[in-house]
């Protein structure tokens, strides 16, 4: 459990495309998002209020889960409707900043780990060791055809995958030692041959001899991110994970993720803090309670319940056009997002919505429910982290950049009063921030394998 004085961590959830389906409606939001220099500005507002990270999510399509079109997804500028390449968008923050952490969203259904593992490696020399991987498996069979195949992998295989991975990564970031950049132009010797090995590695998914053609990066290792809510994903997250990205309905759910994940850690021979865990909270800020409550009811508003109900047949990997509208969420096998199903099923069965009702409160859901005042805002912030329910938060906008720059211009300066948050950044890599150690080479070994099998439901 965090103690009064711990220092809470915030990570800020950036959409490279139009996000919420109704936040773009906003006349707060601002439609840069082909824009290099709309994601600079969002960086450098994230940095005046010391934000640890940005971290952008990505998909590989435009989801086509609601009766097998995209019409909902693009008609309201839904989830996928609109999504940039994370790496891109983040070298270009990465050139307007000096300390915030950078956070792309990569795929190991769909990618292969040496191009992975050098664009990482490249964007944390470039930006002196900000760079962050939050790894996804993908779920979605849109995403499968976008490659090559008709159906996705099932979720056993594609965390076998993800494992395989992340070690054949690691292994090609240790493939160059500390020190093996030499420059001695006199020798000459510009790189030690005996401190660059091959990795030779030959798996069930991946055959790579390395090694990697880039040295060894500030870092070590990016900062790992991932999300996991099934039993599996969570033992993957518990394993690999650096900081873990969730979403909760209460702060009860919260608080038994947090020690579920932390003890599964431990189980694998990690420390509790080594894995920071940042649930998902969109705050709506006003001058008065009264005042944030009237915004929220007009974001409200501004979502089409089909938009809503689009987003969480994706989540959720299932055709929910096929269910009545007019009658609650019945219980479902659910292939996608375990997280969100969850969720879902804490909030339908809280409110008694009917399936419409439900889209359109999906669509428009503000996580953690801080909404109010910057004080009330703070002060819910303040309850789940000495609460034991987190360690910081990864906050999102119900509209952009205008949700950010409230964020910073009035909690921020609140968080830091109360001592819950830096003044200052106290290092420069990310790793500095998330008070995180470097890793050895070889470190990857000891999350691969651990000191306990854990918990693979």
């Amino acid at each position: 459990m965090s103690t009064p004085q711990s220092k809470m961590h915030l990570a800020a959830f950036v959409t490279a495309g139009p996000g919420r389906p109704g936040g773009w409606r906003h006349p707060g939001s601002e439609p840069g998002w082909l824009s290099a220099s709309y994601y600079q500005h969002i960086g450098r507002v994230l940095e005046q209020g010391k934000f640890d990270l940005m971290f952008l999510p990505d998909i590989l399509s435009v989801p086509d889960r609601l009766g097998g079109s995209m019409d909902s997804q693009l008609r309201y500028g839904a989830l996928g409707s609109l999504r940039l390449d994370p790496t891109p968008v983040l070298s270009a923050v990465a050139a307007a900043t000096t300390h915030l952490g950078l956070a792309a969203t990569i795929s190991t259904s769909y990618f292969d780990p040496f191009p992975v593992a050098r664009s990482l490696s490249t964007l944390d020399h470039l930006s002196d060791g900000r760079a962050a991987w939050n790894v996804v498996t993908s779920f979605q069979d849109s995403e499968a055809r976008n490659f090559g195949e008709d159906r996705h992998i099932d979720r056993d295989q594609r965390y076998a995958r993800a494992d395989e991975f992340l070690e054949v990564a690691c292994k090609l970031w240790d493939s160059w030692e500390d020190d093996a950049l030499v420059f001695d132009a006199e020798t000459p010797l510009f790189a030690d041959p005996d401190r660059v090995h091959s990795i030779d590695h030959k798996g069930d998914w991946f055959n790579v001899r390395g090694p990697l053609n880039t040295p060894r990066s500030p870092q070590g290792y990016p900062v790992i991110i991932q999300a996991g809510a099934s039993p599996k994903g969570r033992d993957f997250a518990a394993r690999w994970s650096d900081v873990i990205f969730c979403s909760h309905a209460s702060l009860e759910s919260a608080k038994d993720f947090y020690q579920d994940i932390k003890a599964r850690a431990v189980a694998h021979g990690r420390r509790a803090e080594d894995v920071k865990i940042l649930p998902m909270a969109t705050p709506i800020i006003g001058p008065t309670t009264e005042a944030a409550r009237e915004t929220e009811a007009r974001l409200f508003e501004l979502v089409p319940p089909l938009a809503g109900l689009s987003t969480l047949a994706y989540h959720l990997d299932i055709d929910l056009s096929e269910l009545p509208l007019d009658e609650p969420l019945p219980d479902v096998d659910v292939p996608g997002v375990q997280g969100h199903y969850q969720e879902v099923v804490e909030m339908t069965r809280r409110e008694g919505l009917t399936l419409r009702e439900l889209g359109k409160k999906y669509g428009g859901r503000t996580e953690g429910s801080f909404v109010g005042t910057a004080a009330e805002v703070t002060d819910g912030m303040a309850q789940w982290f000495t609460e034991g329910a987190c360690d910081g938060f990864t906050i999102g906008s119900v509209h952009t950049p205008g949700a950010f720059e409230d964020f910073v211009r009035q909690v921020v300066p609140e968080l830091q009063r109360r001592g819950l948050f830096r003044t200052e950044y106290e290092g420069t890599t990310l790793r500095d921030h998330l008070a995180l150690d470097r890793p050895e080479t070889g470190q990857w070994h000891d999350r691969r394998h651990g000191s306990a099998d854990g918990d693979n439901g």
